[in-house]
């Protein structure tokens, strides 16, 4: 029997915290693809619309039912996404020298985006069951270690920088919020730093040029370094309250690369200044917090870390993107939560929130109902 304190607990303020981030999403998309006729500005625009549409179909039906079956099947997903990233690099469609896509028929996805989500579910499970520990000791966490390990050296084949240390420090705030003996902690701090050789040999070279320019920004301006140039010349001229809507002339004149993906919050910040920006940043931090208090009211342990898992991945895109394009990260190709063209991440960030909107209802269950 269908219960009514599922429609009287919906949670409308994330609904409309989405659309409005929404909204001003796909106004950016059509500013920063005004111009671009050589690769069907438009084109890109009313996919985006499209995808928008698809997506909120897909955060709708995730609040239907009951999230605790998430938990019952959490290895069987996990596994499947393995499998779609394993597939990725075998027959994976290649772009921009890059094999990040699988296609089926006229639509290719990342599947590396859906292992965010599985990523945070098997873990929300792992931890769920282990209720009784107060506090994890690297020998506790062998597994965890793993289950991260395992798709995050996948992603990074691909390769995608940006995804597969997203994927580590997403999964790092779960461990986190979980709590871990300090001393485990530092010993973990240690080991990671001690595996940076490695990870750097393994790098593109264009990827460790980016990491170096982000070092020396004077070391390739035309080369590795013109992309955060541009974006903080556009960012800067921008000023107090920016240049207008369809004014901003780093769009306008194509200096700024890759604007309706990577940075797309360039566009935004050229457009309507550091004014506009703030205003923009503050949907997102609210977006955290109503998160956060979710994870805070729900009433079992596997909702409450997953809807945390949910409040990371928009925390650390954010984060990510905004330090990048500002030049305070290396530029690693994280695109900005539904402010970025991308119809993969923008379908499983909305189901995420979704699913995070499930949890809401759902406050007032107890676990198992």
């Amino acid at each position: 029997m269908f219960d009514r304190r599922l429609i009287q607990n919906f949670d409308w303020v994330l609904l409309l915290l989405l659309l409005v981030i929404a909204g001003i999403s796909i106004l950016n998309l059509y500013s920063a693809t005004y111009t671009i006729r050589d690769v069907g500005g438009s084109q890109i625009f009313v996919k985006q619309i499209y995808w928008f549409a698809i997506g909120l179909v897909c955060c709708l039906l995730m609040t239907t039912f009951n999230y605790h079956i998430l938990e019952r099947i959490a290895y069987p997903l996990y596994f499947v996404s393995i499998g779609l990233l394993i597939a990725v690099l075998v027959v994976g469609k290649v772009t921009s020298g890059s094999q990040r896509w699988l296609a089926l028929g006229p639509i290719a996805f990342q599947p590396s985006e859906l292992t965010k989500i599985t990523i945070l579910i098997v873990l929300a499970k792992f931890f769920s069951e282990k209720a009784g520990l107060k506090s994890y000791r690297l020998r506790d966490l062998w597994q965890p270690f793993i289950l991260i390990a395992l798709p995050a050296v996948l992603v990074l084949k691909e390769p995608d920088l940006g995804t597969s240390l997203l994927l580590v420090g997403i999964s790092f705030s779960l461990i986190l919020f979980v709590r871990v003996n300090w001393k485990s902690l530092l010993v973990l701090l240690l080991s990671v730093l001690s595996l940076s050789p490695f990870v750097w040999i393994n790098l593109k070279e264009y990827q460790k040029n980016r990491i170096l320019t982000f070092i020396r920004p004077e070391m390739d301006p035309l080369g590795a370094g013109y992309h955060v140039n541009q974006s903080k010349i556009a960012i800067g001229s921008g000023m107090l309250v920016g240049k207008g809507y369809l004014k901003g002339t780093q769009t306008r004149l194509d200096f700024l690369p890759e604007q309706h993906t990577d940075f797309a919050f360039s566009v935004l910040a050229e457009e309507w200044g550091f004014v506009g920006t703030v205003l923009f940043l503050m949907l997102y931090l609210f977006m955290i917090l109503w998160g956060l208090n979710i994870a805070k009211q729900s009433k079992d342990r596997f909702g409450s870390i997953l809807a945390v898992g949910i409040v990371a991945v928009v925390f650390w895109q954010v984060v990510t993107n905004v330090g990048m394009v500002t030049g305070l990260l290396p530029v690693v190709g994280t695109p900005l939560l539904m402010l970025s063209y991308g119809g993969s991440s923008l379908v499983t960030t909305m189901a995420a929130l979704g699913l995070l909107m499930n949890i809401s209802m759902r406050r007032f269950m107890f676990s198992g109902q």
